[in-house]
């Protein structure tokens, strides 16, 4: 028998019912490429493997993954590979994004870096069905204008299409986590809306605006070592976007957002990261 194990964040989905509800929803058809993170014990793995044109799945736990390589040695077009998700380049495990689905239950605890490295323009999956802790979909799906909302929010929705699916309790694993969890489906939109440098703008934007999401935008703007936009500057951005500028950033929507990116580009700010390369 398997022990948990905490520091990887190990809590093991037993609900057959909700296993099913899960793979179900990454309506899969033959010639589908699907990877899995944190198959953990294989139950949901043993829904999929061998039903796609290739299986891949991602388990840290060196224990797991030996576990599951002889579990499914004889499963075609299946492949356990014991490493981080954050250390895997997709393009070594699928022939095109364009039909790779991704399905987890994502560790709570790098939950944030997971989402970003999985949502990386050079390599978008078609569709990612994983499950998160309910506080971070609540984050992601949050409206302009809440607290939750943020800018993990507006890099996931400016890139993709998000749906909350339902909700699983803390009892339905072992053990039982201190949180209760949602499974959310996210498909990237193709093609991209934003180009890479609009990207690495909103990117700049966002974090340094959202770090100081208790001040009114233009002292951001104007105060943010990132920025220190003059009054001429905050005039003109105020007359090229027709927004109140005296708003917190937590009102403006991502399209809003987007535009203000835009914008700062065209009167020489932000220095994304993009740039900094």
């Amino acid at each position: 028998m398997h022990r948990a194990r905490k520091s990887l964040g190990q809590n093991f989905l037993v609900d057959p019912n909700l296993q099913r509800r899960i793979a179900a929803a990454l309506d899969l058809s033959p010639d589908d490429e699907v990877l899995e993170i944190g198959p953990g014990l294989g139950a949901i793995t043993r829904l999929l493997a061998g039903s796609v044109r290739s299986f891949v799945a991602i388990e840290i736990d060196p224990d797991l993954a030996d576990r599951l390589r002889s579990d499914f040695a004889r499963t075609p077009g299946t492949a356990i590979l014991n490493l981080d998700i954050l250390d895997l380049d997709l393009a070594t495990v699928c022939t095109s994004t364009d039909r790779l689905k991704v399905i987890g239950n994502i560790p709570y605890n790098i939950t944030t870096p997971i989402l970003f490295h999985l949502l990386e323009r050079r390599w978008r999956p078609a569709t990612l069905v994983i499950m998160v802790q309910r506080e971070v979909a609540d984050r992601i799906l949050a409206p302009a204008g809440t607290s939750a909302y943020g800018a993990l929010s507006i890099a996931v929705r400016v890139a993709a299409r998000v749906e909350r699916l339902f909700h699983v309790r803390r009892t339905a694993f072992r053990p039982a986590p201190n949180v209760d969890s949602t499974v959310i489906r996210i498909t990237p939109v193709r093609p991209f809306p934003l180009s890479p440098l609009q990207e690495s703008d909103l990117r700049t934007l966002t974090r340094t605006a959202f770090s100081w999401r208790r001040k009114q935008l233009q002292r951001t703007l104007r105060d943010s070592p990132r920025f220190r936009l003059s009054i001429d500057d905050l005039a003109r951005l105020q007359h090229a976007t027709a927004f109140d500028l005296t708003r917190r950033v937590e009102t403006f929507d991502p399209d809003q957002l987007v535009l203000l990116s835009d914008q700062l580009r065209q009167i020489g700010r932000p220095l994304s990261d993009r740039d900094a390369r």
